[in-house]
C-alpha cells in the first residue's frame, strides 16, 4: 500500500485515485468476491429534514466506514448536499489507512455503478445519452459514460436552465457535442440511453423510453423520493427488464415502491454479474423493452473505492 494512504485525501486527490473504468471493473471485482461483508446501513434522520448515513463494509484486507449528511436543502445555502468522509482501516492491523472525500466518492462510484450496469445490461451504448437533472451526479455520470462507454454525444435536461448550459459547456470540454434540451419527456424518444439524477422531490419523467434505451435512475434513494412516474414504472415492469443495485433497493427504491412493484423478486446488479439463477430465470427473452437499472447506493460501493484507492484486488 502507498504511503499517501497514511494521509488525508483531498476531493481532487480522491477523484484521481478513482478513473471510472478502473472503479467500474473493481465494483465487478467485489461482487464477485466472498469475503465482502455488508452490513445494512444505518440512516438517521436529522432535525429540519437531513440525514445521517452509517454505512460500514469489510473484505479480506481493508474495512471502512462512510459517514455523510444528507441535506435536502443545502442548495439554497450555497452548500454541497451531501458532505462527509470514508474512512479505511487495514483488517490485519486496525491502522487507520486513509480518509477519502465523502461526496467525491459518492458522486464517482455511483456513476462507476451505473457505468458498470449500462457495460453489462445496455442494448445500445453509442448514445445520445440523455442526462436528466444537472448537478453532481449528472456531471459524474457524464464523465463515467464518457470514459467507459466512448460516448460522443449528451443532451442535458434539468429544472434549472444556468445548471443544463453548464454542464453542455463542461460536455463540449471533453469533446463530446451537447445540447440542452428543455422537454426530457419529448427527448427520451431519441436517446438509447438515460441517466435520472435529480433531487428526486417530484416527478420529473412522465413518458416511456425507447424499446432499446437503457435508464439508470439513481436520484432517488429513500421510499419517499421519486423521479419516475408510478404508471410508467408499472409499464416498464410489464414491458421492459428491471434491475436494482443491492437487495437494499427493496425498501429503499421510492420509484418502483410507489408504484406497487415488488422490489424483492428482481433481480440484483450482483445477479447479473455472476449470472445467479435470479437473473437467468428472469423473464427477459420474451420482452423488447427497455431495461431500468434502479440506484439506491450500498457500503460496498464504498467499499470497491476504498478497493480500488488501495490498490486491492481479491
Amino acid at each position: 500500500m502507498s504511503s499517501i494512504l497514511t494521509t488525508v485525501l483531498t476531493a481532487a486527490d480522491t477523484a484521481r485515485a478513482l478513473p471510472y473504468p478502473a472503479l467500474a471493473r473493481q465494483i465487478e471485482a467485489m461482487l464477485r468476491d466472498p469475503a465482502v461483508v455488508v452490513p445494512a446501513r444505518i440512516v438517521q434522520a436529522l432535525p429540519g429534514g437531513g440525514s445521517l448515513f452509517v454505512m460500514p463494509a469489510a473484505d479480506a484486507h481493508v474495512a471502512i466506514t462512510k459517514l455523510i449528511t444528507f441535506t435536502p436543502d443545502n442548495a439554497r445555502r450555497g452548500l454541497p448536499s451531501i458532505q462527509g468522509d470514508i474512512v479505511v482501516f487495514d483488517v490485519t492491523t486496525g491502522s487507520r489507512i486513509a480518509i477519502l472525500d465523502g461526496p467525491t466518492v459518492t458522486a464517482r462510484r455511483t456513476a462507476a455503478v451505473s457505468l458498470l450496469a449500462a457495460q453489462k445490461l445496455a442494448p445500445r451504448t453509442d448514445g445520445p445519452l440523455l442526462i436528466v437533472g444537472a448537478g453532481v451526479q449528472g456531471r459524474a455520470h457524464l464523465e463515467a459514460f464518457h470514459a467507459g462507454l466512448g460516448l460522443l454525444e449528451v443532451w442535458v435536461a434539468s429544472r434549472n436552465p444556468a445548471s443544463a448550459d453548464a454542464l453542455v459547456r463542461h460536455a463540449q470540454t471533453l469533446g463530446l457535442r451537447a445540447r440542452r434540451v428543455d422537454d426530457a419527456d419529448a427527448a427520451l424518444a431519441d436517446c438509447p440511453l438515460v441517466v435520472s439524477t435529480t433531487p428526486a422531490q417530484h416527478v420529473a419523467l412522465r413518458a416511456m423510453p425507447r424499446c432499446d434505451a437503457f435508464v439508470a435512475a439513481v436520484g432517488a434513494f429513500t421510499p419517499a423520493m421519486v423521479e419516475w412516474d408510478a404508471a410508467i414504472c408499472r409499464r416498464l415492469a410489464a414491458e421492459g427488464t428491471l434491475v436494482v443495485d443491492t437487495r437494499d433497493a427493496d425498501h429503499e427504491a421510492g420509484d418502483l415502491l410507489q408504484a406497487g412493484i415488488d422490489v424483492s423478486a428482481l433481480p440484483t446488479l450482483a445477479d447479473v454479474v455472476l449470472n445467479k439463477q435470479t437473473w437467468v430465470a428472469c423473464p427477459k427473452a420474451d420482452r423488447q423493452g427497455p431495461v431500468f437499472f434502479k440506484s439506491c447506493g450500498w457500503g460496498g460501493w464504498d467499499l470497491a473505492a476504498a478497493r480500488c484507492v488501495t490498490d486491492i484486488s481479491p
